[in-house]
């Protein structure tokens, strides 16, 4: 029988922890916030908080929902917090030492049947799954970037997780109103398998000259229709996270067709990591970006 999912644990109080918040509180599950300190998680509160007085603004949302919804997500300092939680998603840096960290003390403070979930976006679920004390109690529940704007959500099964766990993470996706596609537990499953090496593709066209950052992102946007460039969604992502996704593709699938491209390891050796960094291909310091190639 599948876990009635009520209330849900958030680990990460950052961009995609503090989206996944949003997105969970707005659908009426109660949530519990957690990072590595209170400061991280007010942060990401007053970070939700904005964010849905934005779709106020917009129309989108009634204010009184925007209360609410705020009502509803609690900062929880420690794993202690958490033992009521009936799903607990994990939603850490995309680095697999740290999450199995996380693991290894959050797993004691769980009740025996609830449900844990990773927000990876490329990494091993079976492998993650190993990891804890429950791996049929284990999956990949990855949001989109931005995740109050992004309609889809990937759900991956590791090769211990029961159809009662898939079944009860389908239903929770479902009640946020998102739209789910079922992907095997290959590297970087089907979003980033595919986009992150057109990302790369596109920074390799740069390193060989083909185009300049404006040219290829042009390119794209116009002659494929796509609504930002490759570059500058590299930016928005992070090249920090661009090139773990790649290397994460290029150690599991061992082809050399996922290379990184040396100029996006450059990159994050500058610590030019996007907009995050305030330069990355573009510099956000002034105005309005300016390409810096």
């Amino acid at each position: 029988m599948a876990t009635q999912i009520k209330t849900v644990g958030i680990i990460g109080a950052g961009q995609m922890g503090g989206g996944i918040a949003h997105v969970a509180s707005s659908a009426g599950f109660d949530v519990f916030i957690n990072d590595l300190s209170i400061d991280r998680i007010e942060k990401g509160i007053a970070t939700i908080s904005g964010n849905l007085a934005r779709q106020v603004s917009s129309g989108k949302l009634a204010e009184a929902d925007r209360q609410t919804a705020l009502k509803r997500i609690r900062p929880a300092e420690t794993y202690q917090a958490l033992a009521g939680c009936d799903l607990v998603i994990e939603a850490a840096t995309e680095d697999e030492t740290v999450k199995r960290k996380i693991y290894a003390q959050l797993c004691p403070a769980l009740k025996p049947e609830a449900l844990l979930a990773t927000n990876t976006s490329s990494i091993s679920i079976t492998r993650l799954a190993s990891q804890t004390d429950r791996p049929e109690r284990f999956i990949g529940i990855h949001f989109m970037n931005p995740a109050p704007l992004m309609k889809l959500v990937e759900l991956v099964r590791g090769i211990a997780t029961e159809d009662a766990t898939f079944e009860a993470a389908k239903a929770f996706v479902a009640a946020t109103g998102k739209t789910i596609t079922v992907s095997e537990d290959f590297p970087a499953f089907i979003v980033n398998r595919i986009l992150i090496p057109m990302i790369n593709e596109a920074i390799y066209t740069l390193y060989e000259g083909v185009g300049s950052v404006e040219a290829i992102d042009n390119a794209l946007r116009l002659g494929a229709n796509h609504p930002m460039g490759p570059l500058q969604l590299a930016d928005f992502i992070g090249l920090d996270i661009c090139l773990s996704i790649m290397q994460v593709l290029h150690d599991g699938l061992s082809d050399s067709k996922y290379r990184p491209c040396p100029l996006l390891v450059k990159y994050v050796e500058a610590g030019w990591l996007g907009r995050k960094a305030g330069r990355g291909f573009y510099d956000y310091r002034g105005e309005t970006p300016v390409p810096t190639r």
